[in-house]
């Protein structure tokens, strides 16, 4: 009798351990969009979406994304949903119930040094807290999935601890025991020794493991899990992730299947789409030569590999482009093709409400008057900057004249409307976006506001973008010395994409 091949589950943690990477927040509207993605079309078994009591627009991404998901497909696809949540006497719990969620990621300790060194217990307190969390999840009809958070440093100093946690699990309605390499200092042979024992030690058991890629061990250190006895693995889009990031999506994915020849449900050839979407919502360029999913790892430049493609595919593996919806090039870039926005929307796995439907059609429209046309490359720069514009505009730039040249110093004329007044400005500096500035400390002054210091200014165009190009500016700004805040403009124009990021950052100071 053949034996079908095991199969791998798949957690994808971009939206919850993912943002944790530097200086990246996504908006409740991409949280949404991304679960839609990695759910219905990626088709990863669960995803970790949140950390529960963070802020109201964690909690507000969390209810949009489980009203979706009940709607979608009813209870079945609301429990493949996920929160990280804490031990701290239902508090967790409570929130969850509260945005809709029906299962959490309890974050215990893994080993005796976090549980003594934070939480200054004994194992037997820490096992009665967990068990009345326990009592209040039943009582909620909340799901519980385990963290034992530090699992691996545990593993080695504290193993003891560790089967003592697990036994007593053994004896609840947990679903899964998630065992995160918290700090990323497992090297593989350590990896498949823990998973080999612990899965001969509890045969019963359903084990996650959660890598993190500080060694660059993560991918292999994620096959080796799943080669010794691991039933689920953690991954992140674009190895987004506290410090290093995770392990990578897509070359976890493709290492299963080549390597172990184990089974997912994952869709290869939406990984590239959904990366791509990721690189936007995030601010975070990927490297060209990422495996599987950077813009250049399909593109042949030197002459001798051309010359064996032709003559038998002498320089194929099998980590064919096709097999991720791309295609082989022999040569750097590529041309954006033209199409509606009704189809861009559909290839991107986008679906919009009616409002920012019609927002993002008005931002076209305005688009038009600067740029003839808007390519699929330009769309998540555009959605990105609609869903990221504050509701409330209480100020608006209604023009910017910003004139400058070799050989005189740039000038800006300004209007602005704040409070239902209009101000007229003018201000000269050493650059275009210099005499802007100027000009709008002058608006500041007048209205009794205080703008922050900028600290950072980035500028990038859509990979494979032209001169004609939608042209993205992020700037990053410090308030009152302390709070940092990143804002984004989008325009054909790189200094009004810049005026764009600088209005988003005024109406933000004026909600806080």
């Amino acid at each position: 009798m053949k034996i079908s091949p095991r199969r791998i589950e798949i957690m994808d943690t971009t939206l919850r351990d993912g943002e944790q990477t530097h200086n990246v927040s996504f908006a409740p509207g991409e949280k949404l969009q991304l679960a839609r993605i990695l759910l219905g079309i990626v088709n990863v078994d669960r995803i970790e979406v949140a950390n529960a009591r963070v802020s109201a627009g964690e909690k507000e991404s969390l209810t949009r994304i489980t009203d979706w998901a009940l709607r979608e497909g009813g209870e079945s696809m609301l429990g493949r949903v996920e929160v990280l949540g804490l031990v701290d006497g239902g508090k967790s719990l409570n929130w969850i119930h509260e945005s809709g969620g029906r299962v959490i990621n309890l974050l215990t300790k893994g080993s005796l040094k976090h549980l003594a060194g934070q939480l200054k217990k004994t194992p037997q307190e820490h096992f009665r807290d967990i068990e009345a969390e326990l009592k209040i999840s039943d009582t909620l009809g909340i799901s519980v999935n385990v963290y034992l958070e530090d699992w691996s440093n545990g593993y080695r100093d504290s193993r003891e601890y560790v089967y003592q946690m697990i036994d007593f699990l053994s004896g609840t309605k947990v679903n899964r025991i998630m065992l995160p390499d918290t700090l990323g200092v497992l090297y593989p042979s350590r990896v498949a020794e823990a998973f080999e024992d612990l899965s001969q030690k509890y045969p019963k058991f359903h084990f996650d493991f959660h890598p993190h890629n500080d060694y660059g061990l993560g991918t292999i250190n994620s096959l080796e899990a799943a080669r010794s006895g691991a039933k689920g693995l953690h991954v992140t889009v674009n190895t987004l992730g506290e410090r290093t990031g995770n392990a990578s999506v897509a070359e976890v994915i493709a290492g299963i299947h080549d390597h172990l020849h184990f089974q997912t449900g994952v869709k290869e050839d939406s990984l590239y789409m959904v990366s791509r979407m990721v690189e936007t919502f995030s601010g975070k360029r990927l490297a060209a030569n990422a495996p599987i999913v950077g813009e250049d790892v399909f593109t042949q430049t030197a002459g001798i590999h051309a010359d064996g493609d032709k003559k038998g595919n002498l320089y194929h593996n099998p980590l064919t482009p096709s097999r991720f919806g791309r295609k082989r090039s022999y040569s750097l870039g590529k041309l954006a093709g033209k199409a509606s926005l009704e189809k861009n929307l559909h290839d991107l796995g986008i679906e919009l409400s009616e409002e920012n439907l019609k927002k993002v059609l008005t931002r076209i429209v305005e688009l038009g008057d600067n740029k003839k046309t808007v390519t699929v490359d330009d769309l998540p720069f555009i959605i990105s900057d609609v869903l990221k514009t504050p509701v409330n505009q209480n100020i608006t730039i209604d023009q910017a004249v910003i004139t400058s040249g070799k050989g005189f110093s740039p000038v800006c004329s300004l209007v602005l409307t704040f409070n239902e007044k209009e101000y007229s400005v003018q201000g000269s500096g050493d650059g275009g976006y210099d005499a802007f500035f100027q000009a709008l400390q002058k608006f500041a002054n007048e209205a009794s506001l205080s703008l922050p210091r900028l600290v950072d200014y980035e500028v990038r165009i859509p990979p494979g973008g032209r001169t004609s190009a939608i042209v993205e500016c992020t700037i990053t700004w410090e308030i009152s010395g302390e709070k940092i805040l990143s804002t984004r403009g989008v325009d054909p124009d790189q200094t009004i994409a810049a005026v764009r990021a600088t209005e988003i950052m005024l109406n933000r100071l004026l909600e806080n």
